[in-house]
């Protein structure tokens, strides 16, 4: 989809690809590695502080601010989407249970079932990780549709739509699964390289206007190593 504001090249930061723009919205293809909004350890080098300097042209004295409509874990590359108004925040956030989000992510072995749901009650734990828990009461309820695309000896590459977003969700399913997630040095502790996990498309309504809108990104070239 054309972007209705001419992308400003020039102030287009490092890590991040503009793939649309307009009065309302900005939507953009973040890097692995980049923060999507600050952490306590980290406040500059974020997409959410990056992408303000983008709407405010380099000029530190505009008013002009950007809202978090969602957020991506640090290493998950892929679709992300910042309001321009805390309006138009909040009308995304009355439909958000409708919009479709789609993952992609190579994980160790082979799922024995191609396609399916994976559900359960995610609770936060020590250490800032997340885990199922038995008694539903203790946890909040997490639902991942997954589709296996391609399989080589050792890996599996998966599409995967959130039907919720909880925190973590998709790392910790696949973990609890018995197929982490390549480079989740989260949720396994002899991972190496980058995170295989990336926010593949995402279709919502337009706040403003309703046009239904969908966004769709390239599969990182990492990921092909494995196949």
């Amino acid at each position: 989809m054309k972007s209705k504001i001419k992308i400003r090249t020039k102030y287009v930061p490092a890590g991040i690809k503009i793939l649309y723009e307009d009065r309302d919205i900005i939507v953009i293809e973040k890097s692995s590695g980049l923060l999507s909004v600050k952490a306590h350890y980290e406040a500059e080098k974020t997409a959410h502080h990056l992408l303000t300097n983008y709407v405010r042209k380099g000029n530190p004295k505009s008013k002009a601010n950007l809202f978090v409509v969602h957020r991506l874990d640090r290493d998950t590359s892929g679709v992300l989407i910042f309001a321009k108004s805390f309006a138009i925040r909040e009308k995304f956030a009355e439909q958000w249970e409708s919009v479709e989000k789609k993952y992609l992510a190579v994980v160790y072995g082979h799922l024995a079932e191609k396609s399916g749901i994976i559900e359960s009650y995610l609770a936060e734990g020590e250490a800032y990780k997340m885990q199922s828990v038995k008694r539903p009461n203790e946890g909040a309820l997490a639902r991942t549709q997954y589709r296996v695309i391609k399989a080589s000896k050792q890996y599996s590459l998966l599409e995967l739509q959130l039907l919720t977003g909880k925190k973590n969700q998709i790392r910790v399913h696949l973990s609890e699964k018995g197929h982490p997630i390549v480079g989740d040095k989260k949720y396994r502790t002899d991972a190496k390289g980058r995170l295989a996990l990336h926010a593949l498309s995402i279709r919502f309504k337009h706040p403003f206007n309703n046009e239904e809108m969908t966004f769709e990104t390239k599969m990182p070239d990492y990921f092909t190593t494995f196949f």
